[in-house]
């Protein structure tokens, strides 16, 4: 394996599932080996100077397979002695790959995530998908479904050499005791208040939505209504950041729902818990730094994010690398059926997987974990078992450069 170019419209400081797993795929990588192009992002500059490896960063803000970029990419293989070419996303700019590999490129892997699942049942993506697979040396795939998926959309040849590579879970920062006492005390949740944790963004297909509809019943069943002015605590305008009042309800122990992320869903769901008279228990903590999240998994019990498909197909989760990180922090999981994301349950074991539609189906395993902490225990110390197995980053680091090296 020579030195390596990474081309990504996906790289933090950018926040996302697929900038971390492009990011840790750099950082594996010995020092020295490995050069990023990617787009330009507010915060970069600072993020960029703490990388242990050269990022140059695109003047906008999206990178398509145009000209300019061509032209670029092809200056940093030259200036880096680059050989090998990684698309932090196979679609589009792996339409890149002939003109690299006539620039020098020796190896070019494109990853794939889950938008290309939806991409594969288009006709004219599809046969974008098509080109790229011929002109690159490996196409990469998650999990089972997003391969069943992908290779209809290649050439036999192709998907021939795809290659399973997924997200893996740094275990040394997501682990229990990574922080939740402290988040608790920073949100007002008390020590014994039971949390259902969901962090993801606040967009329809993670199902928050779902989760608040399931609320009501889960309080009705285990008790504590919240006070009426813990709507503040929802609508994400309490001064301090903290659960308005979260704590008054039943003592203390009342169930809360904590909801860590942002997006354009973040008003209609406050509008949501107020409308369902669950505003009271329910905490938006906004976005949240990485190197922060470990601590807010850590403040929750049971991890839940019922994501669903969407548009025929089109909108699908590829993996959920939430519920690996919450299964490494010790949290029985469950999962929606959206895509690839019961790859990472071992349903019975780790975890659940619920219909991401079926509000009452999630109440009860949400009523059932919670009921029943030593099943809810149980469960978390077999997932966080089966990801130090199977899911720690250094083994993904390794089969990365397997696959680098051909």
């Amino acid at each position: 394996m020579g030195k390596v170019l990474i081309i990504t419209n996906d790289f933090p400081p950018r926040a996302g599932g697929i900038q971390s797993f492009v990011h840790s795929l750099a950082a594996g990588l010995p020092a020295g080996a490995v050069v990023v192009y990617a787009p330009a992002w507010p915060g970069a500059a600072g993020f960029d100077a703490l990388q242990p490896f050269p990022v140059i960063r695109h003047p906008t803000s999206l990178m398509l397979p145009t000209p300019a970029v061509a032209r670029r990419a092809r200056a940093i293989m030259a200036e880096h002695g680059a050989d090998t070419v990684v698309f932090g996303a196979a679609a589009p700019l792996g339409l890149l790959a002939p003109g690299l590999r006539r620039a020098g490129a020796r190896r070019i892997v494109a990853l794939t995530h889950g938008h290309e699942a939806g991409w594969a049942v288009l006709p004219g993506a599809r046969a974008v998908l098509r080109r790229i697979g011929d002109g690159v040396d490996v196409v990469t795939y998650l999990g089972e479904y997003v391969r069943v998926r992908l290779a209809r959309a290649l050439s036999p040849a192709a998907a021939a050499r795809m290659a399973r590579l997924a997200p893996g879970v740094d275990t040394r920062a997501f682990r229990p005791g990574a922080g939740g006492a402290a988040v608790r005390a920073r949100l007002g949740i008390p020590p014994q208040a039971p949390v259902v944790v969901c962090v993801s963004r606040l967009v329809r297909r993670k199902g928050q939505d779902t989760l608040i509809r399931a609320w009501p019943r889960v309080l009705a069943t285990l008790g504590g209504p919240a006070p009426p002015h813990g709507a503040r605590a929802a609508d994400g305008r309490a001064a301090d950041g903290r659960a308005d009042g979260a704590g008054a309800a039943g003592g203390g122990a009342s169930p809360l729902l904590l909801l860590v992320g942002d997006g354009p869903r973040r008003r209609a769901l406050a509008r949501l818990a107020r409308r369902h008279r669950v505003a009271g228990s329910v905490i938006f903590a906004g976005p949240v730094p990485w190197a922060d999240l470990p601590g807010y998994y850590d403040a929750g019990t049971v991890f839940a994010m019922p994501c669903r498909t969407r548009r025929a197909g089109l909108d699908v989760e590829g993996l959920g690398i939430v519920y690996l990180e919450a299964s490494a922090t010790g949290l029985p999981v469950i999962a929606g059926d959206s895509g690839g994301a019961p790859d990472a349950v071992v349903p019975g074991e780790t975890g659940y997987v619920v219909s991401g539609r079926d509000v009452a189906g999630l109440a009860g395993r949400l009523v059932g974990l919670l009921r029943d902490p030593q099943q809810a225990a149980s469960m978390g110390e077999k997932g966080l078992a089966w990801v130090e197995r199977e899911w720690r980053q250094e083994l993904v680091a390794r089969r990365f450069a397997e696959i680098l090296s051909g």
